[in-house]
């Protein structure tokens, strides 16, 4: 499976972007998809995965209630809408996909748990 990432940019605080990952050679309706982010210096941590049926979605605690992940099957993209975005969003934002293991409505937070990963977005967000 390759994913390519885009959407990424250079916004002011409060603002918003939203991601888009397109998955070739795999479908997102078979796969879970999740969103990672790593800032300069720092471990890539979890920002919000959705199940392979789509169902579930979880996200990180510094996230909820600003971003959302969706997907379009049709499309074979999963996106990230980034409301309200802070100085700390700033980030390379990493979409990821791996077949699931068990029941559709799994997801999961840990970046070891991807076995396909995209090559990055860079969101930078001015205060």
């Amino acid at each position: 499976v390759q994913l390519q990432a885009s959407g990424g940019g250079l916004v002011q605080a409060g603002g918003s972007l939203r991601l888009s990952c397109v998955a070739s050679g795999g479908t997102v309706s078979s796969s879970v998809m999740g969103w990672f982010r790593q800032a300069p210096g720092k471990e890539r941590t979890f920002v919000a995965a959705i199940s392979s049926n789509g169902r579930s979605t979880g996200y990180a605690d510094s996230v909820k209630a600003r971003f959302t992940i969706s997907r379009d099957s049709a499309k074979n993209t999963v996106y990230l809408q980034m409301n309200s975005l802070k100085p700390e969003d700033t980030a390379v934002y990493y979409c990821a996909a791996v077949r699931p293991r068990g029941y559709g409505s799994r997801w999961y937070s840990s970046p070891g748990e991807y076995d396909y990963w995209g090559q990055g977005t860079q969101v930078t967000v001015s205060s």
